[in-house]
């Protein structure tokens, strides 16, 4: 549509890339310039989104106690990432404030968190392979208990 004409442009612009490597260089050229790379980077971009919404110690606030400030810093999480990583996911990190005010821009983000003491406790994640296989596990919202449970707790829980 008119309005989302850019997504088109962009559609057409990744195919004509792939294709013209594809027929200028093969298969494998295509797949490890483009395919392979844009998978990779769209796997973690989702992990990165997942993760900081699925965690240990998150919560899902009934309405009556809902209120925007609370639903930001405990429902979304900080993943503590070096530098370079920072620097590679546009501080995507720092996610509890971008929660709180997506007009903050991303390379402000930490200036934020330095300068405002309630925001520099948060639930904190990392890409430790013991944090990521925990963020899978958190599957399910246990309503009784208030947290996230994986598919055994909850079988366990239910058992009971």
């Amino acid at each position: 549509p008119k309005r989302h004409w850019d997504s088109l442009l962009a559609i057409v612009g990744h195919v004509t890339l792939i294709a013209g490597l594809w027929i200028l260089g093969g298969f494998y050229t295509a797949f490890f310039v483009v395919l392979l790379p844009m998978t990779i980077a769209s796997a973690l971009g989702s992990y990165l989104f997942f993760a900081q919404h699925s965690f240990k110690g998150m919560h899902i606030l009934p309405s009556d106690a809902w209120t925007y400030s609370r639903a930001a810093l405990e429902s979304s999480s900080y993943m503590q990432l070096n530098k370079v990583m920072q620097w590679f996911t546009g501080n995507i990190g720092f996610h509890h404030i971008h929660h709180l005010n997506v007009r903050i821009p991303f390379y402000r983000l930490p200036e934020v968190m330095d300068a405002i003491p309630e925001l520099q406790s948060p639930v904190t994640t990392t890409l430790s392979p013991r944090d990521i296989r925990d963020c899978f596990r958190c599957c399910l919202w246990d309503e009784g208990h208030q947290r996230v449970v994986s598919y055994r707790e909850a079988s366990r829980l239910a058992a009971a």
